[in-house]
């Protein structure tokens, strides 16, 4: 097979949590152009069908929208199921869907805490738990989940969302040892710093932006763009061979 067919998700389903906005739209746009059918969730139910009605449009591929809580247990076996009917089978589950609070730990409350984890960890838990019979069944499948530079680095207010990023990690790591028989592959994308609304606080302050550009060699933020190549890879043919894989994509910053 030429090398860039081996790029191709023709005939592949995708879906993408947290798909309405930021690294998620730009992740589910990127798998669509390459040639899959998205599933595109949110919790937003007014969002994702719009979303998922313009990528349509724009790929000319069937992109359908799902309003789903990751946290919630009912709803992702319920979602799983939906997706099931509609396209016949889900070979790519993206674990997007995020939420970062900031603060020290002395002035966070443990709801706060635990709200990061519900959605970070619980939910892709709950994901990857509905997804598993179907891909072990037909002994294919690519899951990809999401952490961050803060899977293996530290910042200072960040308990909440680097905890959880570094469950992704060993969650990545886990799974690609019990899915490996089965021809699934399980690997962590890991963005530094991008240019989503989640970072909004960040790139308003200018100290706080200043402070980050320093760390990162490229001199820059990342654009939602630059995400995307990383995630057609990992979820086509090409990346056969890579699995339990953290792949930082963040302009240098982890190289220090």
């Amino acid at each position: 097979m030429p090398v860039l067919d081996r790029f191709r998700l023709d005939g592949r389903t995708a879906l993408v949590t947290g798909g309405t906005k930021g690294l998620g739209r730009a992740m589910a746009a990127a798998l669509a152009e390459a040639g899959a059918r998205v599933a595109v969730v949110s919790r937003h139910g007014d969002q994702v069908a719009a979303v998922a009605g313009e990528l349509a449009r724009s790929t000319g591929r069937q992109c359908q929208g799902y309003a789903c809580d990751v946290t919630d247990e009912a709803q992702v076996t319920q979602l799983i199921s939906q997706v099931l009917d509609d396209f016949g089978h889900l070979d790519i589950l993206v674990n997007n869907a995020g939420i970062n609070i900031r603060g020290p730990i002395d002035q966070l409350s443990l709801d706060q805490f635990l709200q990061v984890q519900a959605t970070n960890v619980t939910g892709p838990w709950l994901m990857c738990r509905a997804v598993a019979p179907h891909m072990k069944e037909r002994r294919y499948g690519r899951v990809i989940n999401i952490g961050s530079t803060l899977s293996i680095i530290a910042l200072a207010d960040r308990t909440p969302y680097a905890s959880s990023k570094g469950a992704i990690l060993q969650m990545t790591r886990v799974l690609a040892l019990e899915w490996a028989p089965y021809n699934i592959t399980v690997n962590a994308m890991l963005p530094g710093p991008f240019a989503t609304e989640m970072n909004l606080p960040l790139m308003n302050d200018p100290e706080a932006y200043q402070s980050f550009i320093a760390k990162i060699p490229l001199g820059r933020w990342g654009e939602l763009e630059e995400i995307q190549g990383l995630v057609v890879f990992l979820a086509s043919d090409a990346s056969s061979f890579i699995t339990g894989a953290a792949i930082t994509i963040d302009g240098g910053w982890t190289v220090h």
